[in-house]
């Protein structure tokens, strides 16, 4: 049964927002708006992470959190709500503790899912507004049109390396993310902040772009981003502001939709085929497992083990005896490669490989063989003195 007792500030809550209280755009009444809100984080990652802190600090009365992850070493150099003491634990009973502690005024629902289109409409709608930050194009896409037919605002940010954008989508009247880009890009093309990394301040940078976004629109003062897409660039200390329109002929927010349901957005990006599989995608005879590699070099068989991955990643671990060519380059540099056609490939994860095997085998090196779960494989199987990234 729904409580209409009216909310109330508690004297405690007085003096913890007193500084708002004494700013004309908030005062008790913005207070109080804060207080009643409702705003859902999708992850509790680099984005998620100064987002959650900084929504609760406000005072943002249900905050309520999806992920499914873990926390990881390498999660610490950015998602600043984990420490060190968390690693291996639940990223979402981390971030309710942490936030737990900051305020235990906030009531914090944890989510322990992933984001799907059969779940994303019913989480939708028990909150006012949707904080997107999430770090893949099927999630990004799936948010957005989930926001538009549920009616939420979609707290738009994105990072990657130095350079991040923000935007508010899916408001009544605004664009929505579709409407600038209503396609994603090829398969491949944009690599994940896990691929290229990104500066561990830049998170912050955007997610607290993101916090301050929610925050007005909860108040409903100052100009939102509506309409305006914001790009940053930290190696430049840039801002620069792109105007977005809202299409009329988008197939999920135009004057006469397509999109009415939410769809596979895994085949919609083109992550997963939606037919079978060409001949040349690697399966289990265009494979090599870690264990083989490893005799293999143990008898110094004649073959060539190619690393596509970044020469920035190769000075931090690498598999003795192993040749560097990155994947951007290989196209231009498939002469270095005649004369061997018995290779196996190997990157961080299999991933960059599987593409590089495709190119090879396009190019006539019909023996290139991927090496399954890459360089990541061979320390947790074969050498775990070497470095995890």
């Amino acid at each position: 049964m729904k409580d209409d007792t009216p909310l109330a500030l508690t004297n405690e809550e007085v003096a913890r927002y007193s500084r708002h209280l004494i700013v004309p755009e908030v005062g008790m009444e913005g207070q109080l708006k804060l207080k009643a809100a409702r705003a859902l984080c999708i992850g509790a990652g680099g984005l998620g992470s100064p987002v959650a802190l900084y929504l609760a600090a406000a005072g943002v009365g249900t905050i309520g959190i999806v992920d499914f992850d873990v926390v990881d070493y390498s999660n610490l150099q950015r998602q600043i709500i984990h420490g060190t003491p968390d690693v291996g634990r639940s990223k979402l009973d981390s971030a309710k503790t942490r936030l737990n502690a900051l305020n235990p005024e906030v009531e914090v629902v944890t989510h322990d899912m992933a984001l799907s289109s059969q779940n994303a409409l019913g989480l939708f709608a028990d909150y006012d507004l949707i904080v997107d930050g999430t770090d893949n194009f099927p999630t990004r896409y799936l948010v957005n049109d989930a926001c538009v037919i549920a009616g939420k605002p979609n707290v738009y940010g994105s990072i990657f390396r130095f350079e991040g954008q923000a935007s508010v989508f899916a408001t009544k009247d605004g664009p929505c993310y579709r409407c600038m880009f209503p396609e994603p890009p090829p398969p491949g093309l944009v690599p994940s902040c896990a691929e290229g990394g990104v500066l561990g301040i830049l998170p912050g940078v955007v997610g607290t772009l993101q916090a301050t976004e929610a925050v007005k629109l909860i108040l409903g003062v100052g100009e939102s981003l509506v309409g305006r897409f914001l790009l940053f660039d930290a190696l430049k200390m840039q801002f620069r502001e792109l105007k977005v329109r809202k299409d009329p002929d988008c197939p999920v927010c135009g004057e006469h939709p397509t999109v009415t349901e939410l769809i596979d957005y895994e085949q919609f990006c083109g992550v997963t085929p939606a037919a079978p599989a060409p001949a040349v995608t690697p399966g289990a005879d265009d494979e090599a497992t870690v264990e083989e590699l490893k005799t293999r070099l143990d008898r110094q068989d004649p073959f060539l083990l190619l690393d596509v991955r970044e020469p920035q990643e190769f000075e931090i671990c690498r598999i003795p005896g192993s040749v560097l060519i990155p994947l951007s380059e290989l196209p231009s540099r498939f002469s270095e490669l005649e004369g061997h056609e018995d290779m196996i490939v190997h990157c961080k994860s299999g991933v960059r490989s599987g593409k590089a095997i495709r190119l090879l085998k396009d190019a006539g090196f019909g023996r290139a063989r991927n090496l399954k779960g890459g360089i990541l494989a061979w320390i947790d199987r074969i050498d775990s003195t070497l470095p995890k990234y």
